[in-house]
């Protein structure tokens, strides 16, 4: 393939990266942190993030001569850091802290050759390392935890040990996960032949125990071991140092904090494969193998066709790996097994002669490193995914081609691709759901006229219904020329079906069935993009008259819809259509006299359900219906509908209560009109009427019908008592009298519609003379005494003997007697009530009251009977005497004629007020003077029709102001509801104590005196 460059560049990071220390032996990467280690035993630490750099002597001075350092190893985070010294025979294990400035001796590892470290990734932090796994070169993992201000190692416990072929780990890793309040781990470690899994449940101790008893689940790949260096990578770093046993690496690719791939640096070639820990896989021992799409990348592939050479050092990123050979480094498509860049280092003149010593990666910062004796190179990686489509295109593994794919045009290329495989292959309709998706390589002409060269309309139609799918909405245009032509071709494979078999529309089981499925429903996904004159026009050329009402029900087209039905004679289905809330009510009206006519049952159980229609309007339909005759004994469907709007729906439209007034006079039985006719429909209801039908139409229509009882309701409704009452003699003398006897607040037309009912009777009689008069005179005790003897003696015949007639006579005789000694009792009552009356009047004249001298007034509460006081006299009254006038009342109470006048018109409103004032106005101005007695009495001579004008107006003062007791009467009760002062009173001085002649807290009134 076409490889695009500058994927993987190498730039000089450090030049003098020992710092004179001697040479490097081993360098190890986290977290934007590099350490070194030198053949001097010295560890330099370069911070690239802090941008801090510091040197530390693991010998201290302890030691003599060469100490190189063996391996280093440093975690994720760049905090923790682990080296192996040897020094002559003796190995040393030294831990350091980013925060040290001296380095820590492990004295329980004295003398243990430490391979391979596995970092605790999810849970170590910066003051501890948690629980990390040490793999040895005698084939033994032990466990041990170190914290940063802790003076020695926690523990260290031996967790494995390799029994049935000892030889060295070379490489570890570890992934943990959390399963509720349990812990899972994985532990995949190296030795140069075998790749072991352990996996458990637990404290990590207690994993590894459980293989005391069972096999351990291992890939062997015996072969050739690189021999020129020793590599060990852990946690996504590469730790390398010359040695001549060989190099063995083992490497976990982290995503997301997750190990997702891993490779092998084996002797028989690169050992690779994904890591799924969603899937859990158990294999013949009982253990859990998340390992997937395993793989073995050959050494012979890296040769350029020539010898194998073996690599020096392994790196692994996403994609690729990178692959030490020599003093090159060559970059691998990790999926095809592909060489895409060999990358070159530009040496300085004095080390030219210096190679790479190895290689190793920083998963955190996501960056790579090489290095040689003296200087550090770092290996860039930019998008290194953006050519892996292609890759998995030329795969064909077309799905991760497109979730690798960047822009529309590697899309539609990877389905280009898609779709010519499956059209050379004859598999039209997969191909042209591929063809669809294309938007830029192809035109949608070039891809139709291939279905069209080699005629497959199927799959053209496929092509175009998948075309649809991915149009955006706005290509409205686009859509809609697509969705016609989808139609036609549709259309066209429906008639070729029929062709094929004629009994094809009738098998629900058939091709042909199963495309008008597919018809309809694409009708139903496409209506509001379809033009909808063409789509009928074509579906009425087509002749599928059963799908353009599918099209016209989907486009709420409902007149055609319901006309279908109609002319089909489907009612029940029509009328489903009309109870749709998104019909029009006109489409109701318009079809009811077809619907009540084709079935008047349905129809008129569909109107009653159907909340939103008048009645009225129905009526044409209705009448269409009541003219055609019907059976005995079947339901009059519309008497039903309109019994159901006047009891039910409480109608008050006239036309509809005359249209069922009418249809009831039509029945034979006229008992249901009878019921309408007195049923008082709007009784109850303000300012309407009792019933809502015409009477005049209601009269004319059972007199045209003969319906005589329900004539004389009418005629009685309408008050037309007199027409009633002759009516019902004609039918039923009983009815005559129930009708007669309605009349209650008309007397004399109640006598006279009684009489008429007489005459008839007597008239009618058949039977003697003497049988005649006697059934009269039984008639004359129906009527309660309404109708007397004398009454009906006309009716008789003139020459009837008064023997007959004798005792009705005498009983009404008597009972004039009686009537006539009730009213001689009734005036003697009268006569003694009067006597009474003017009895009452004479001792009224004559009534008095008793006064003691020092009788207060209840007003200004001076005596009453003051002689040559300071009391004005009231305007309008005189002096009795030297003493002011004065009223005394029946309870006790007397009050000067001032003072109660006062009082009164300050407690009465401003009407009563202004009407005594004005009484006692007038008083003042008539001069004439009415002779007094002592006591201030009229005199006695004086009758009461001959009252002065001054008696007149004294006497109308006196009813108003002394017709009660001011304080005794309803003028104190009253003003209990009054408040102390009034909300108009807000001077504080009108609590002041005032005179007695002024009441504090009232409104008052002049009286001009």
């Amino acid at each position: 393939m076409d490889t695009v460059k500058n994927v993987f560049s190498v730039d000089l990071l450090e030049r003098y990266a020992a710092k004179g220390h001697g040479v490097i032996t081993c360098m190890a990467a986290g977290n934007d942190v590099i350490v070194l280690g030198t053949s001097k035993g010295w560890v330099i630490r370069h911070d690239f993030g802090m941008g801090e750099s510091y040197d530390l002597d693991l010998s201290a001075g302890n030691r003599t001569g060469e100490q190189p350092v063996h391996r280093i190893f440093v975690d994720p985070g760049g905090s923790h850091c682990i080296a192996v010294v040897f020094s002559g025979g003796d190995v040393d294990i030294y831990y350091t802290h980013a925060k040290w400035s001296k380095p820590r001796i492990l004295n329980k590892l004295k003398g243990v050759v430490v391979n391979t470290v596995a970092w605790n990734r999810q849970q170590i932090t910066e003051a501890s390392t948690r629980e990390i796994i040490l793999g040895t070169d005698n084939g033994q993992l032990y466990e041990m935890s170190v914290d940063e201000k802790d003076k020695k190692e926690k523990y260290i416990n031996n967790l494995y040990e390799l029994s049935e072929l000892p030889e060295a780990f070379m490489g570890l890793q570890m992934e943990v996960a959390s399963l509720g309040n349990a812990t899972r781990y994985y532990v995949m470690a190296v030795t140069p032949t075998r790749l072991y899994s352990f996996t458990g449940i637990g404290a990590l101790d207690t994993v590894f125990a459980s293989y005391s008893d069972r096999a351990v689940h291992f890939m062997e790949l015996p072969g050739d071991i690189p021999n020129r260096q020793e590599s060990i990578i852990s946690l996504g770093i590469i730790y390398m140092v010359p040695d001549v046993s060989g190099s063995i690496e083992l490497y976990f690719f982290i995503k997301q904090r997750r190990a997702v791939h891993f490779a092998w640096l084996s002797g028989a070639g690169i050992y690779h494969g994904d890591l799924n820990f969603g899937a859990q896989h158990s294999s013949s021992n009982g253990d859990e193998n998340f390992v997937e799409n395993k793989a073995l990348l050959s050494y012979s592939k890296l040769s350029d066709g020539g010898e194998a050479v073996k690599p020096r050092s392994l790196a692994v990123s996403e994609f690729h790996y990178l692959i030490l050979i020599g003093d090159k480094v060559k970059v691998v498509n990790r999926i095809s097994e592909n060489i895409i860049e060999e990358l070159q280092f530009d040496h300085a003149s004095e080390s030219a002669s210096r190679a790479i010593i190895g290689l190793c990666g920083d998963a955190t910062a996501g960056l790579f490193y090489a290095y040689d004796q003296n200087s550090i190179f770092q290996v860039s990686v930019q998008d290194e995914g953006r050519d892996m489509w292609q890759v998995y295109l030329d795969l064909k593994e077309y799905a991760t081609a497109l979730a690798n794919c960047r822009d529309p045009f590697q899309r539609d290329q990877v389905y280009l691709v898609q779709a010519e495989a499956a059209f050379s292959t004859k598999d039209f309709f997969r191909a042209a759901s591929f063809y669809s998706k294309i938007s830029y390589l192809l035109s949608f002409e070039e891809i139709t006229l291939k279905f069209i060269s080699i005629n497959e309309q199927d799959a053209l139609r496929t092509f175009l219904l998948r075309k649809l799918d991915n149009l955006r909405k706005d290509d409205k245009c686009q859509i809609t020329m697509i969705s016609t032509w989808a139609t036609e071709l549709y259309l066209d494979k429906i008639n070729r079906l029929l062709l094929e078999d004629d009994t094809a529309s009738n098998n629900h089981s058939s091709e042909y069935y199963s495309i008008i499925q597919e018809f309809r429903a694409f009708l139903s996904d496409s209506k509001d993009v379809l033009d909808e004159v063409t789509t009928m026009t074509l579906l009425e050329s087509y002749g599928r008259v059963d799908e353009l009402v599918y099209f016209a029900n989907l486009k709420e087209h409902y007149e055609i819809v319901v006309h279908h039905y109609i002319q089909q004679g489907e009612a029940k289905k029509a009328l489903e259509v009309l109870q749709k809330p998104a019909v029009n009510v006109e489409l109701q009206y318009k079809f009811a006299p077809d619907l009540i006519m084709l079935d008047a049952y349905e129809t008129v159980e569909s109107w009653m359900i159907t909340s939103n229609l008048n009645p009225r309007r129905l009526i044409p339909a209705m009448m269409r219906y009541s003219s055609e005759p019907h059976a005995k004994n079947e339901t009059h469907e519309v008497i039903k509908y309109l019994e159901y709007c006047v009891h039910r729906l409480l109608n008050e439209d006239t036309g509809v209560h005359n249209l069922l007034l009418s249809l009831y006079a039509t029945q034979e039985d006229d008992s249901a009109l009878l019921r309408f006719l007195q049923c008082k429909f709007g009784k109850g209801r303000a300012n309407g009427p009792e019933f809502f039908y015409d009477p005049k139409y209601a009269l004319r229509l059972c007199l045209k019908e003969k319906r005589m009882r329900a004539c004389v309701h009418i005629y009685s409704m309408m008050s037309m008592h007199e027409e009633a009452v002759a009516l019902a003699l004609q039918v039923d003398p009983e009815l005559a009298m129930a009708e007669a006897d309605k009349v209650e607040d008309d007397e004399d037309l109640r006598k006279k519609l009684w009489l008429m009912v007489a005459k008839h009777v007597i008239e009618q009689e058949k039977g003697t003379k003497r049988e005649n008069i006697r059934k009269a005179i039984a008639f004359l005790k129906e009527t309660d005494g309404l109708l007397k003897i004398e009454d009906i003696l006309p009716f008789f015949p003139d020459f009837a003997l008064i023997d007959d007639f004798k005792e009705a006579i005498c009983t009404s005789l008597e009972d004039y007697n009686k009537q006539i000694e009730q009213l001689k009792q009734e005036m003697n009552e009268a006569t003694h009530g009067a006597d009474n009356i003017r009895n009452d009047i004479t001792a009224l004249a004559q009534r008095y009251a008793v006064i003691e001298s020092d009788e207060g007034c209840g007003v200004c509460r001076r005596k009453i009977l003051t002689v040559g006081g300071l009391e004005r006299v009231a305007r309008g009254y005189t002096s009795v005497g030297l003493m002011a006038p004065f009223y005394v009342f029946p309870c006790g109470h007397s009050f000067h004629a001032q003072c109660l006048i006062a009082h009164v018109t300050q407690s009465s409103n401003l009407a009563q007020a202004e009407y005594m004032l004005d009484l006692q106005k007038q008083l003042s101005l008539l001069s004439v003077e009415s002779t007094k007695d002592s006591n201030g009495m009229v005199a006695e001579e004086e009758s009461l029709t001959s009252m002065t004008p001054e008696d007149k107006l004294r006497s109308q003062l006196d009813d108003a102001i002394a017709s009660e007791c001011p304080f005794c009467g309803d003028l104190m009760i009253r003003e209990i509801s009054l408040p102390f002062i009034l909300p108009d009173e807000v001077n504080v001085s009108s609590w002041d104590i005032k005179p007695p002649q002024l009441l504090s807290g009232q409104k008052s009134l002049s009286l001009v005196l």
